[in-house]
C-alpha cells in the first residue's frame, strides 16, 4: 500500500529578529502560516529505507543520502524501512522550509503507519528551526529559535496567497550574518491578519542587499489588489495574500514569466 503527503510550503506572516544568541542562534517570534500545497512525498514499506527524488527542483538536491527526508527518518525508529518518492515543486534554499517541510511530512507518514515516540518534538527540532513547526503545518507562533511553539490564530484559513520567487537560491546563513543586531520590537498580538498587517520580516532588508530581485518582486506584489506582500524567511520568496482568489489568479497572471509562482490557499 501506498501512503501520500504534501510538504506543505511554510510561510512567515512575521518574523521579528529579537538578539543574537551565544550559541550563534537568533532568538525570534514569528507567525508560521502553512499554504495547501508544496512538495509531495509517496512512500511504501520497503526492506531498507530508500529515497528517489524527482520533480522540477530534483537537480538541487544531488545527493539524496544527505537529504533532511532520510535524517527524517533515520531519528524515526520503526519495525520496516520506508522507500519515498519526493517530487520536489518548491525552489530549494527559498524561505519556504522545503526540506523542513518534507521533513514535517515525513514525521507525518510514520505516524500513519508506525506512530510517533513520545519525544517526536525533540527529534523534530534536531533535524532543523523549522521543522517542529512543519510537523503539524498549522498556523502557529514560534519563539525562541522558532521551536518553542504555541496555537496561533487561525483567522486566516482559507485566504487566497501567491508565492512568488526570482528564481534565485538564497542561502540562510548570509542572510542572518547581516542583520543588523538591531532588536525592532516583539511580535504585535490579535488575530493573525493584525499580526501579519502590524508585524514585520527583520530579514527583508539584508536579503534584499544580497539579492537585489526581491525588491523586484515585493514592488510587482505590491502593485497588485493584495493586502499584504511581503518576503518569507530568509528569502528570496515573497507572498501575497489577496481577498479573492479571482484577484490572486489575477496578479499572478501579470508577473514577468521568468518568476515561479504558486498560488494557493492558507491551511
Amino acid at each position: 500500500m501506498s501512503l501520500h503527503e504534501t510538504a506543505y510550503a511554510k510561510l512567515n506572516l512575521a518574523l521579528h529578529v529579537r538578539a543574537r544568541r551565544g550559541d550563534g542562534y537568533h532568538e525570534l517570534e514569528t507567525l508560521f502560516a502553512f499554504v495547501d500545497a508544496g512538495d509531495r512525498l509517496a512512500a511504501r514499506a520497503s526492506a531498507l529505507d530508500e529515497l528517489r527524488v524527482a520533480g522540477e527542483f530534483a537537480g538541487a538536491l544531488s545527493d539524496p543520502f544527505d537529504n533532511i527526508v532520510m535524517q527524517a527518518l533515520t531519528v524515526l525508529p520503526r519495525a520496516e524501512g520506508l522507500a519515498i518518492t519526493l517530487e520536489k515543486n518548491l525552489p530549494v534554499a527559498a524561505g519556504l522550509g522545503g526540506g523542513s517541510a518534507d521533513a514535517g511530512a515525513v514525521f507525518r507518514l510514520v505516524e500513519r503507519s508506525h506512530g510517533w515516540p513520545d519525544d517526536w518534538a525533540s527529534r523534530a527540532a534536531r533535524l532543523g528551526a523549522d521543522v517542529p513547526a512543519c510537523v503539524r503545518s498549522e498556523t502557529c507562533l514560534g519563539r525562541g529559535t522558532g521551536t518553542e511553539l504555541e496555537p496561533g490564530p487561525t483567522d486566516l484559513a482559507g485566504t487566497p496567497v501567491l508565492l512568488v520567487n526570482p528564481r534565485v537560491p538564497l542561502a540562510t546563513g548570509p542572510v542572518f550574518k547581516a542583520w543588523d543586531g538591531i532588536d525592532r520590537g516583539p511580535l504585535p498580538m490579535g488575530t493573525a491578519r493584525e499580526i501579519a498587517l502590524a508585524g514585520r520580516n527583520d530579514l527583508e532588508a539584508p536579503a534584499i542587499a544580497l539579492c537585489p530581485e526581491i525588491a523586484e518582486v515585493l514592488a510587482a506584489l505590491r502593485a497588485t489588489p493584495a493586502w499584504l506582500a511581503r518576503m518569507s524567511g530568509s528569502g528570496a520568496t515573497c507572498f501575497a495574500l489577496f481577498d479573492s482568489a479571482a484577484q490572486r489568479d489575477a496578479a499572478a497572471a501579470g508577473l514577468p514569466a521568468q518568476w515561479w509562482r504558486l498560488a494557493g490557499n492558507l491551511r
